[in-house]
């Protein structure tokens, strides 16, 4: 579940407390309504029942009213070099429609970015369908996804050697997920923005009410071998569509994963073949993927970008020395947080590809930026040379802004999101 919110900012003040076990129905339907009021799945309301940490949850009280949520994940997420760090995944953000400009969003965001901060964590991490809103609280997106929709009729794959070689079968995609999750293990390190799946997390991506198919088939999974081990998997829906012509399916993408190239190769050609389909269809997948580079037409890919992960550093010295860089910096950084200011002022990064020290210091600054930018910047997708063009950050030493911007990349392909909360 995405975080989001149907508040603005303003002044007004509500009683904002730890979620309690008896007041879980009212809370979650409050979040509901505030998301249009369409009822979900039993099944997908049990597992966030399950999923949410009560005691990482908020409400926000207008006498016996709920009129605003807030909740917070406890997720480990990799970050340039492979390190797994603490993140606070914000998410189940809303306030209700007849609060508005009270000042609750602002409340609820204060509250949370302290008790994150009290948590130990160095970092908050949301999604957001309005991102507008959340630069403000200094969240900063950091980590983007294509959605693509690829006419199968009309492009080809040249795939690597080895591609053969690797077999794919059919499995049930309940009885797999222990396979499937031991691939997804394997991946986190390998790439900046992944979440490292928290017991429990291994079920949101089997859930298949018909209600979320949307004319498709139940969810399918394929697994890919070599030498007798699971290197791979892709699970996905097939819509048989019919038109005048013929059949015009559809293959809806949910994961694919591959260890290795020939697997990722083998993966992508099963689903771009799959009989009486002409597309395939897929969101969120990351934006330098390799199936971008096998296709014989991008063009007829219809690629588009968007916005995933949102980063907000609640400690700076603790986040940026928790990273490598892949180049030697030594920096000093300016850097302004009105909202978190124990993170406001001069800090020293040194680093590199081995590791880092992020300090207070009192020395000239090299670089000055708002602590949005610091987020967008940190995963290594969003350079900060981009953020100088666009006036966001602003060189004070000669030279200082190339060799920190060339630090800052993630180094091993660019960060991505996985999956939603």
């Amino acid at each position: 579940m995405t975080s989001e919110t149907s508040g603005t900012a303003g002044s007004g003040a509500a009683d904002l407390r730890i979620l309690r076990d008896e007041e879980w129905d009212v809370w979650y339907d409050t979040l509901l309504r505030a998301f249009g009021g369409v009822p979900e799945p039993a099944e997908e309301r049990a597992l966030w029942r399950d999923l949410v940490p009560f005691a990482r949850a908020l409400g926000a009280w207008d006498g016996d009213t709920l009129v605003g949520t807030a909740g917070a994940f406890d997720f480990r997420l990799t970050v340039p070099g492979g390190a797994s760090v603490p993140a606070a995944g914000v998410t189940t953000v809303s306030v209700a429609a007849t609060h508005r400009r009270r000042g609750l969003l602002t409340a609820l965001m204060r509250r949370q970015l302290d008790d994150v901060r009290a948590w130990g964590e160095p970092l908050a991490v949301l999604t957001a369908s309005e991102p507008a809103i959340y630069g403000r609280f200094g969240y900063g997106a950091a980590t983007f996804g294509v959605n693509a929709e690829v006419d199968t009729t009309r492009v080809t794959l040249s795939v690597p050697d080895g591609t053969d070689g690797v077999r794919l079968r059919y499995a049930d995609p309940g009885a797999a997920g222990a396979v499937c999750e031991a691939v997804y293990a394997r991946q986190v390190p390998r790439r900046a923005g992944m979440l490292a799946r928290r017991p429990g997390w291994e079920r949101m991506p089997l859930l298949d009410p018909p209600s979320a198919r949307d004319g498709g088939s139940p969810l399918q999974c394929v697994l890919a071998e070599r030498d007798g081990e699971v290197t791979g998997y892709a699970r996905f829906r097939v819509n048989p569509r019919a038109s005048v012509s013929g059949h015009d399916g559809q293959v809806v993408v949910q994961d694919v994963e591959g260890l290795d190239p020939a697997t990722e190769a083998a993966l992508w050609r099963f689903l771009y073949g799959i009989d009486l389909t002409s597309s395939v269809v897929m969101r969120g997948r990351p934006v330098d993927e390799s199936w971008q580079y096998l296709v014989s037409d991008l063009r007829r890919c219809e690629l588009r970008v968007r916005d995933a992960l949102f980063v907000r550093l609640v400690e700076v010295g603790e986040a940026l020395a928790a990273r490598t860089y892949q180049a030697p910096v030594d920096v000093v950084l300016e850097v302004e947080d009105a909202f978190c200011p124990w993170n406001a002022g001069r800090w020293r990064l040194t680093g590199d590809p081995k590791g880092a020290r992020c300090a207070r210091t009192e020395d000239a600054p090299d670089l000055a930026l708002s602590v949005r930018e610091l987020g967008a910047a940190y995963l290594g997708g969003v350079s900060l040379a981009a953020l100088a063009g666009a006036g966001r950050v602003r060189e004070l030493r000669q030279g200082a802004l190339t060799g920190t911007s060339v630090a800052f990349g993630s180094g091993a392909g660019a960060p991505w999101l996985p999956h939603g909360f």
